[in-house]
């Protein structure tokens, strides 16, 4: 298939966290965990005469995403009717931005899996209401109305997109940054934040763009990455075998693992888009969108410099502390009390991920598990200080951290864990060991090193592992020398 090229563009939706809808003084609820139906008023049901007011706090997440994105704020954006009937829009409109939108021409740098870096131009991020939600049952359909209204910045990428790697990366660097910015919780299995991916192929004798696909409404980052890839195929064949793509709404079928096609597209124009006449024309001044910068916090780019330039930290070993807000702030709450960023961010990502991996737990989440960042950077002072070795605090330490909560240095000192240094106690252990394993003293005499380190394993276990690593081997390496 290396003829073919793939050409992927996203729209992404992701519901602004306001306490009211987008139009309306009516709360927004957890649409998943709130009894249908119960955050609804009249303008979330389309009864008439009900008037829509703009949420200005919903426009104001907004612009702070389109500054994050590099985008240009208009001075001039306007509501629009976008026309459509389906149960789940009770108007039998949406209101949304069409030509006036609210940031337009930014773009988001993905890393790419050589090492290198791409920018995703992003077109527009546009302000609108979401719809309602349907649930299928075996005689018909409910809908709940509690997601209708929310505010919703639908942002829309340019075909920038070269394979679903790129596409997954561009949609992890997008919910990042939303969730850096506390406007969006990035939680797709609630669907605050849904993707959707225009996917075309091009022949490499093709001099422009062939029809593309939608595939709507994917539930996770990794699905839309098996959908990409299946449509991609799917189009190819298509193609081989003389036929022709037609412009179409895909699903995604998790349990079959393939694609649907779900209905023919209509184009922009059958939506009747005209200007919404109940809402005024909105002017952003410069003024305006300068105070929403300056309250613009550290993003994942500025943070991970951050950790390069100042901490010394690789561009990868950044790279995974940043992606996630919380993880970043449980790391430099390590930092921040004296433990060395290298050796905090070796025992965060191998350690301490690893822990949390096994037992399911999102690296979001990580504020929730029992090892709090103090906690932590309790214990790698400990090893960094020499009182405990790394082996005592990966095996018997940390587990008991994670399993009591308790402080490091509690445990250490309930357990009798401190690691010994003195050299005449090592000695002693040394002495016992050598005299017990004579054949092997006499083949590293011969010339065997290999056996060094098997010597040294029994010491540390003669002495419960409790022993300073460095002194061991000094006095083994000593015993053994004046043995010559």
């Amino acid at each position: 298939m290396r003829e073919w090229k793939t050409v992927i563009g996203l729209e992404v939706h992701a519901e602004m966290e306001t306490e009211s809808k987008m139009f309306s003084a009516c709360p927004v609820v957890d649409s998943v965990e709130a009894e249908p139906n119960s955050a609804v008023d009249a303008l979330s049901l389309g009864l008439p005469g009900a008037l829509p007011v703009i949420n200005m706090q919903a426009m104001e997440n907004g612009i702070m995403v389109g500054l994050a994105l590099n985008c240009e704020i208009p001075p001039i954006n306007q509501f629009a009717r976008k026309n459509y009937f389906y149960p789940d829009l009770p108007k039998g409109y949406q209101i949304s931005q069409y030509d006036r939108p609210l940031a337009v021409n930014g773009y988001v740098s993905i890393e790419l899996d050589d090492g290198g870096s791409k920018r995703i131009r992003v077109r527009r991020a546009h302000m609108e209401e979401d719809t309602g939600k349907l649930s299928h049952i075996m005689d018909g359909s409910l809908v709940d109305y509690n997601r209708a209204g929310v505010p919703l910045l639908e942002i829309v990428s340019e075909p920038d997109i070269s394979s679903a790697e790129e596409a997954e990366a561009y949609a992890r660097k997008l919910r990042s940054i939303l969730r850096y910015l506390g406007v969006n919780s990035g939680d797709m299995s609630k669907g605050v934040l849904r993707f959707e991916a225009n996917v075309s192929v091009m022949h490499e004798s093709d001099t422009q763009l062939r029809e593309r696909t939608e595939i709507k409404n994917l539930n996770s980052i990794r699905n839309m990455g098996k959908a990409i890839n299946y449509e991609v195929r799917r189009q190819i064949n298509i193609y081989r075998d003389g036929g022709s793509v037609k412009p179409a709404t895909l699903g995604w079928d998790e349990a079959a693992q393939k694609i649907t096609v779900q209905r023919y597209k209509e184009r922009a124009d059958e939506y009747r888009y005209f200007p919404e006449p109940d809402l005024p024309i909105m002017e952003v001044s410069r003024e305006m969108v300068a105070q929403i910068a300056a309250k613009l916090p550290a993003l994942p780019d500025e943070l991970k410099r951050r950790f390069v330039d100042e901490l010394g930290l690789s561009s990868y070993d950044a790279g995974l502390i940043t992606a996630e807000k919380a993880v970043a702030e449980y790391f430099q709450r390590i930092v921040a009390s004296g433990v060395d960023p290298k050796l905090a961010v070796n025992w965060l990502t191998t350690d301490l991920f690893g822990m949390m991996n096994a037992r399911e737990v999102e690296r979001e989440a990580i504020e929730s598990i029992p090892v709090s960042a103090d906690n932590f950077a309790g214990l790698l002072s400990l090893v960094q200080e020499g009182k405990i070795n790394a082996s005592t605090a990966r095996k018997k330490v940390l587990p008991e951290m994670w399993k009591t909560g308790k402080d490091a240095r509690a445990i250490v000192d309930e357990g009798g864990l401190a690691q010994i240094s003195d050299a005449s106690v090592i000695e002693a252990s040394a002495d016992k060991v050598l005299a017990a394993n004579v054949d092997m003293v006499e083949r590293y005499l011969g010339g065997n090193e290999k056996v060094l380190n098997a010597l040294f394993g029994k010491i540390m276990g003669e002495m419960r592992g409790k022993g300073d690593p460095a002194v061991v081997r000094r006095v083994l390496l000593d015993k053994l020398g004046d043995m010559k």
